[in-house]
């Protein structure tokens, strides 16, 4: 067997980290590249480790005969070498090599814009439904409030639910499960309760998402990516309140207002199929810094009996979760953020035309402004806490410090608007827009505690918190309505109970909170 060695320079003719099953030509390892170039005998062997350079003078020279390298195709060198040499990548989809985290974290993004696109449709096409149908407001109001039903009733259910059988499922039926209640409303307009079951299946189906939403990132993402992980999804919101809020008046205006809840509810439908198609290509919980739960990993079943169901939820430590200051600052924190967000949600829009004397058309367009201000501070906020945390910033402060500033943001902008400063209504508007927007530091702060005390049980934690935090949303905007009624002033009835809420927060959080990991077991 004839043998050739040259002497190389860190040049070498091929690449060490080829694919071996793409060719049955080489055979090589680390120090050395053997070139198998026919398999019948005898058999031509060589040690080439040169240089380009110095393989084209050996070819000069005639010291290699042609069909030592007949054959060779670039493709045979693998994908990467291919097209290092031509200058082309030929990957398609653009994201199909992205680590699966972030398709995961992408499409969940995604779920929550449709998810809010069908939350303010309603508040839109309530005024021509109403109109059609003969509503008055209080029928009006019912009709949005049923929302608020369905979304505090799953909160809990949606929490064990993700536990038991992982996010990514429960997600699924989620978005699934409210995309069609939405196209199903302008059917069941003109049949009150089956309008109102609608709305709640609605609520029910948004409601599962926070928490499915909460175990894919507990599961998936890593400490130091998870405020940028959590805050673009839950910035999905921000993002789906100003498509919707932009695109319904048109799509009523020239379609009717049927066609706002087909097209959402379309919308739903297609991120549904076209994220069972993404799931296939490979494993959800690559990045997993802890081991899954019994009833859906390892040895058991993923169908689990009504009997195993019955013993995950005993399994669940209820108890301990209420014992823990860390816990009950988070349920009161959440409550308190919640009221601000949702009375100033439904509410603004009827003081920015009654309290400013902004026209109809003008309140629509300023309402739009809080949220897109918010995904603007979401980014901010999100590179702030990661970088505090990986700069050795001990987790709890940097929650402590950003849940902080989204709490007495809004709360020093709602004292400024309150006081007859004699300031013009554009001023007004720009001072409630920064501190609403700057109340999305939140998703930085109380949002990643969940994960941050325990990945386990981030989404069971999140359905007790986000349960409580719904109650204003069905309280707290009626609550608002019967004080200004009582006390015609938008600073008592609207401003003054955020403010509270906001102030008291801060103290609950600052004194109790806590990101330390917790296992919630009896003798913790």
């Amino acid at each position: 067997m004839a043998k050739f060695t040259v002497r190389a320079d860190h040049n070498l003719f091929c690449q060490s980290h080829y694919n071996p099953c793409q060719s049955s030509i080489f055979n090589t390892s680390v120090s050395r590249r053997h070139f198998h170039v026919f398999p019948s005998r005898p058999r031509l062997k060589f040690v080439v480790p040169c240089s380009i350079k110095e393989k084209e003078n050996v070819k000069d020279s005639e010291k290699v005969t042609v069909p030592v390298l007949k054959g060779i195709r670039v493709d045979e060198l693998g994908d990467e070498i291919s097209s290092e040499k031509v200058g082309f990548n030929w990957t398609w989809p653009p994201w199909k090599n992205l680590p699966q985290r972030y398709k995961i974290i992408g499409t969940t993004s995604l779920a929550f814009v449709i998810c809010n696109m069908d939350k303010v449709n309603l508040s839109i096409a309530i005024i021509p439904m109403s109109h059609q149908y003969g509503w008055n407001s209080s029928v009006a109001g019912l009709v949005q409030s049923s929302f608020f039903w369905g979304y505090a009733l799953s909160q809990l259910p949606g929490g064990w639910l993700a536990k038991t059988f992982g996010g990514r499922k429960v997600l699924e039926i989620g978005v699934l499960t409210w995309s069609l209640a939405t196209a199903l409303v302008p059917v069941l307009a003109g049949f009150m309760p089956g309008l109102i079951l609608s709305r709640i299946l609605v609520g029910i189906g948004e409601g599962v998402s926070p928490s499915a939403a909460t175990d894919l990132i507990a599961r998936a993402i890593p400490l130091e990516e998870r405020s940028r992980a959590v805050s673009f999804v839950f910035g999905g919101l921000s993002v789906g309140s100003v498509l919707g809020l932009l695109l319904a008046p048109p799509l009523i205006q020239n379609f009717g207002w049927g066609s706002v809840f087909y097209l959402f509810g379309l919308f739903g439908i297609t991120w549904f199929s076209g994220f069972q198609f993404l799931t296939v290509e490979g494993p959800l919980y690559g990045a997993s810094t802890f081991s899954w739960s019994q009833t859906v990993s390892g040895k058991k079943s993923r169908n689990p009996s009504l009997e195993e169901l019955g013993d995950s939820i005993k399994d669940v430590p209820w108890k301990a979760f209420f014992k823990s200051e860390a816990v009950r600052a988070m349920i009161y924190a959440h409550f308190c953020g919640s009221w601000g967000h949702y009375t100033c949600l439904s509410w603004l829009p009827t003081y920015f035309s009654e309290e400013l004397s902004l026209n109809l058309t003008e309140a629509a367009w300023v309402s739009v402004l809080p949220p897109l201000a918010s995904i603007f501070v979401t980014s901010i906020a999100s590179q702030f806490a990661d970088n505090l945390i990986s700069n050795g910033v001990e987790t709890t402060t940097v929650r402590k410090i950003c849940q902080t500033i989204s709490f007495l943001s809004p709360a020093t902008c709602m004292i400024l608007a309150s006081l007859d400063l004699g300031l013009p209504p554009w001023e007004v508007v720009a001072i409630l827009t920064g501190g609403l927007a700057l109340s999305s530091f939140a998703l930085s702060g109380l949002y990643c505690t969940h994960q941050d005390i325990s990945p386990e049980y981030a989404s069971i934690l999140l359905g007790i918190t986000n349960t409580v935090g719904a109650v204003p949303g069905i309280v707290g905007v009626a609550l608002t309505g019967y004080l200004l009624d009582s006390t015609h002033s938008w600073s008592m009835s609207l401003f003054a109970p955020s403010i509270f809420f906001y102030l008291t927060g801060t103290i609950v959080w600052l004194a109790f909170a806590s990101s330390k990991p917790q296992s919630f077991l009896e003798g913790d």
